[in-house]
Parts: C-alpha cells; structure tokens; sequence
C-alpha cells in the first residue's frame, strides 16, 4: 500500500467515524508532516521510535505548544489504531512540550451584560447561549433544531468533545429568542426547498439509512450560513453552518466597544459560565456533567478564579 492510497481511507475511515471535517484536515495534515519527516517512508514501516521522534522534534526543534504537541499525537494514534491496526506501543520517549499553567480567563456578570448589550440578532443570540449553557462554540454551530427541547428547558448536545452525547439547560430567557430565530430560519429553508435544494449534511451511516432525512425541519441546522455553499466532502451544493469566524469578529468588535482589556474569545463564556455556577454554590459534579468534562479535574481549574484576591486572602492594606 502506498501513501497516495492511504489518504483516501484514512478520510473514509474519519467519515464513518463522524468526525468534523475540521477534525479530518488537521489530521490529514499531520499525517503528512510525520510521513514527509521520515522521507516518505510508509506508516506500517514505522513504529513508536519514529513516532517518539517526530513528536519530540516539534517540541525540541519546532517549539510548538503542548496543545499543538497534542493534536500530532492524536491524528498518529488515529492512523495506526483505526486505519493500519497496528500496536505502536506505549511511547515512553517522547520529549513532551511544556503545558502552561494558566487560569482560565473569567468575566463578571456586569462584563458579560455588557457584551451583550453591544451585539445585535444572530450574534447577540449565539453568545447568550454560549454562556447560558456552557457549550463549546463548534457544538454550538452543530445545534440542529431537534437538540432543542423546550418542554423540558434542555438543550441536547450531540456528538460533542470525545464524540459524547450530554444534556445542558435551556435558559428560560432564551425560549421566546431562539422560537423567533427559528422561525426565520424555517423560512430559509423553505426557500432552499422551492429552490431544490434544502438538504443537510448528516452523519455518514443516517444519510444512507435515511435518504430523506436530510430535507427533514428537524435535521437543520440552527445557525445555518448566509449563503449555499459546495460541500467539499459529496461536492454537492447544501446550505451549511455559520463559520466559527463569523462569531469571533462580531464578539472582538464587541469587546472593543465596551472597552474590556480582558482576552475574550467565544470559550471566556464557557469559562464564565461554569465559573458563575460555582460560585452560585452548585456543585462540581453537576457542573463538570454539564460541560462534558470527562475528568473533574479538569472542572476543577474553575474554582481557582473563584475567591479573588489570593484565594480569598484579605489584604491587611484592605483592614
């Protein structure tokens, strides 16, 4: 087998899997970067001393951050374990780049009301339920409009990080907002189907159990893209989701306006929401269920920020 015939199935193999096509360009690109390393040489040919080599070379050599370090391991763990089937051992010499040790970045309740209050619609709508439920940003952008149970103030999240379905609330504020939305959006795709089109992307194996789904109100994405788009995957013409730019822009201008010096991306919401949580006296459990935490350390950085002022020491210049 040689590498031009590779690529394909590992692409076939990350579809079958549902991965995100984010997901399968990044690991597509790093399989790259590891095979060109070794001159072109096979994967099956390789093991854990060229797989330990390659990884210690971007840290060593290339600098990269820990997270950067990590997502290169991730897609070589991928290829051999889901494409090739081949033990690559347990890679114990590996020179790991250093993770920094910071806390997450926090708003105040004020900070985040005067976000808010200086976005406009779609976007004013997408960060409201970034912060009222705490997903991520790309789950976000996944919502379909059957996710959203509003019988039972609950927002299901599919397919979320490590490929797990959760359940998170449903903010009463947001019941009249997002019945609006929705009704602009059924609008869109009203027109997409006079048009002949109105057909979504679906995970691989539903798209072929149900060939009609994908033209189904309930299968469509809440926060669909402005314009049709050629779907690089099927290469057919589909309406998508927002880009997660699209987002970013509008919450940088936003910040700006309101002349917070914080570094606020759309995940400071996800941090500020669990944070606001635990500080409402709920517990951690509850909070790292709701965020999807496989490990409740992980929830644990939030309560660091909590008692500010050096872990709510009282400075004497204060008595």
């Amino acid at each position: 087998m040689n590498n031009k015939k590779l690529l394909p199935r590992i692409r076939d193999i990350m579809r079958m899997k549902h991965y995100s096509y984010e997901t399968e360009k990044t690991y597509i690109q790093w399989i790259k970067l590891f095979i060109f390393y070794h001159n072109k040489r096979h994967p099956l040919e390789m093991g854990e001393r060229e797989i330990s080599e390659f990884l210690s070379h971007l840290a060593v050599k290339e600098h990269v951050a820990a997270s950067t370090q990590n997502q290169a391991l991730n897609a070589i763990v991928f290829l051999y374990k889901h494409v090739l089937k081949k033990d690559i051992g347990e890679l114990k010499n590996i020179h790991w780049a250093k993770r920094p040790s910071r806390l997450p970045v926090v708003l105040t309740h004020v900070e985040v009301r005067r976000i808010l209050e200086k976005l406009r619609g779609k976007p004013c709508l997408m960060v409201s339920i970034l912060y009222g439920t705490g997903i991520r940003l790309q789950e976000c952008l996944h919502l379909r409009v059957k996710d959203i149970d509003f019988g039972y103030h609950q927002i299901i999240v599919r397919d979320g990080k490590g490929q797990k379905d959760r359940v998170t609330i449903l903010p009463d504020k947001l019941n009249e907002p997002l019945k609006h939305h929705l009704k602009s959006v059924k609008l869109i795709h009203e027109r997409d189907l006079h048009e002949g089109f109105g057909a979504v992307e679906l995970p691989f194996a539903l798209a072929r159990k149900y060939p009609n789904a994908a033209k189904e109100w309930g299968w469509q994405y809440i926060f669909p893209s402005i314009n049709r788009s050629i779907d690089p995957r099927s290469g057919i013409e589909r309406r998508h989701h927002l880009h997660k730019t699209v987002l970013s822009r509008h919450i940088r201008r936003a910040v700006q306006e309101t002349g917070i010096t914080k570094r606020v991306t759309s995940h400071t919401f996800r941090h500020s929401f669990a944070t606001h949580l635990l500080e409402k006296g709920y517990d951690i459990r509850t909070v790292q269920q709701l965020l999807g935490h496989k490990d409740v350390r992980t929830t644990m950085k939030y309560t660091h920020v909590l008692n500010k002022g050096g872990m709510g020491v009282k400075s004497p210049l204060d008595y």
